[in-house]
């Protein structure tokens, strides 16, 4: 099964209101306008895309550890997926469709990590949860988001849903601000110059991870 089959299938059984889900009709509307405006704002076509420059970052993994694009990409292309959070199961689910393809990018020569905004104790958790061997890495306010284009601020009618639901993000990210980044996959050179982009105002839809492979296999001097 693919990973876009595996989302649709969840996000059917969640908007109908399934156990264990049990959601109103309501919080799926709320969740629907909110996508629906972010698409017509246009942001995603703000982001970053190939031929662009990677800005440089250095984060901190689970164990408090600095990791920099620098030594990332001075290993081989690097491949970088912004997510959500370990509260967003669209986004554990993508994790874990990335974990499996980690052998292929390996056989490349690439290296891969996931950034969220989430503090290191839920980096942890989302370590733990979905069986990830490859860096997860904290944005801190969103900052590297940012700098990819990627970071939105939720609406007011969003904060409040996501209160109601006990979706607390300042605590998950210890961070204030009510913001997000929109799902994102990029593949670097080593070179420092994106290969492949993929933003997604739509949190519920995701590239598979094979998507990415052309790009690779431009980047990587391995055969594959």
């Amino acid at each position: 099964m693919t990973l876009q089959s595996r989302l649709d299938a969840f996000k059917a059984d969640f908007e109908a209101g399934k156990p264990p889900y049990n959601v109103p009709y309501s919080v799926i509307e709320t969740m629907r306008r909110a996508t629906a405006e972010l698409i017509a704002s246009g942001a995603a076509q703000k982001a970053l895309k190939a031929g662009d420059r990677l800005p440089a970052f250095t984060l901190s993994d689970p164990e408090g550890n600095a990791v920099s694009s620098a030594d990332l990409l001075a290993r081989g292309p690097l491949v970088i997926s912004f997510y959500r959070g370990v509260w967003c199961p669209y986004c554990n689910m993508e994790l874990q469709a990335l974990q499996d393809a980690l052998p292929q990018f390996e056989q490349l020569g690439a290296k891969l990590v996931a950034i969220s905004p989430q503090n290191l104790v839920n980096s942890r958790k989302s370590v733990r949860q979905n069986n990830l061997t490859f860096p997860i890495l904290s944005d801190p306010h969103n900052a590297v988001a940012a700098a990819f284009g990627l970071r939105f601020e939720l609406p007011d009618y969003l904060v409040k849903l996501y209160k109601s639901l006990k979706n607390d993000l300042p605590a998950f990210n210890g961070d204030p601000s009510w913001s997000l980044p929109m799902p994102a996959r990029f593949v670097v050179g080593q070179d420092g110059i994106i290969l492949y982009a993929e933003v997604n105002p739509d949190y519920t839809r995701r590239p598979e991870p094979e998507d990415m492979l052309p790009a690779l296999r431009r980047a990587s001097t391995v055969v594959a």
